[in-house]
């Protein structure tokens, strides 16, 4: 199959699986979309929202529908490495069995990640960064393709430990969830509280995903292009000489290069999506806030004034 036809066979991929994804979660449908070019990018999101937005369900019904198997780890405070990773024991015969965690599984729901402590987060980086996890020296390949979709609620900040830096680079988007609007409640309420059951179908094998993830991978990319996101991101560091006063006046810490590499990817899986061969720079634009938006810290000065990092970001267009 040339890549010309396997673009247009995921744009029609794509669409039925969001319609899909639709039997069960009522709009939304820029969240989904973000996890989808995550996914499709080879890359793991973190959803944050309040309590009661369907975060849990989202990434259940997308796992049905994507085929693959799917774990869901509840953070608590008292969590451990191993609990996440898995552990030896001693068998019958004396000798050493490893167990695996949950981990070991094609989707991983980190559910309030942000409520164990600093120590079983970094559980994680490992199998976020290499898709593997070394356990008691002994080193296990995870199977592909690999997501970790993590949530964590933005209000509730009594016994919660904040992601660090380092983890918060390793999630391709930031995707914030809101409240529904009226009618998509009422939608909401009529079909959870009713007697039907609606079936959510499997449409893909976990080859299929691998493979049009590096389809993804060979779409070509124009120089220019690249350059802007490069640029993109290099005006978010308030040392560098591209960066305007707005920037330097409101932010602490830029981008580094993995958000240049993660704008480029989703910009290619935001092309690919609409059909088009090449990415150009208003993928770039429309993939840009969710992956820059937990990548540069704000200050004090835009907290008092209270400026979104959105808004932030959006002066870098």
């Amino acid at each position: 199959m040339s890549d010309i036809v396997a673009i247009e066979k995921l744009v029609q991929k794509q669409k039925a699986l969001k319609a899909e994804i639709a039997k069960i979660i009522v709009g939304q449908d820029v969240v989904v979309e973000q996890i989808l070019l995550s996914i499709f990018s080879g890359g793991h999101a973190l959803l944050v929202g309040v309590p009661g937005l369907a975060k849990t369900l989202m990434v259940n019904t997308l796992a049905q529908a994507l085929g693959l198997d799917f774990k869901r780890i509840q953070f608590t405070p008292d969590l451990m490495p191993s609990d996440i990773l898995g552990s030896e024991i001693l068998d019958e015969n004396r000798n050493f069995k490893f167990i695996k965690g949950p981990i070991f599984s094609n989707i991983i729901l980190a559910d309030e990640i942000n409520r164990t402590p600093p120590k079983t987060q970094a559980a994680l980086l490992e199998a976020m960064q290499e898709r593997s996890v070394t356990i008691a020296g002994h080193h296990y390949k995870l199977d592909l393709p690999y997501f970790v979709l993590a949530t964590q609620n933005p209000i509730e900040q009594e016994g919660t430990y904040p992601l660090p830096e380092a983890q918060l680079d390793r999630f391709m988007f930031s995707i914030n969830l809101d409240y529904p609007t009226f009618a998509e409640e009422v939608a909401v309420v009529k079909s959870t509280t009713a007697d039907h059951k609606q079936i959510v179908n499997p449409l893909f094998t976990a080859q299929e995903i691998i493979d049009f993830q590096q389809l993804i991978r060979r779409i070509p990319v124009a120089d220019n292009v690249i350059e802007y996101a490069v640029t993109l991101v290099s005006k978010t560091r308030p040392t560098n000489s591209l960066t305007n006063d707005y920037i330097k006046n409101y932010i602490d810490w830029g981008a580094g290069p993995r958000a240049s590499q993660n704008l480029i990817l989703a910009a290619k899986t935001h092309a690919a999506f609409h059909g088009k061969f090449s990415p150009d720079i208003e993928d770039v634009k429309a993939v840009a806030i969710g992956i820059l938006r937990h990548r540069v810290v704000k200050n004090y000065k835009a907290d008092a004034e209270g400026i979104s990092i959105e808004h932030i970001i959006k002066q870098l267009f």
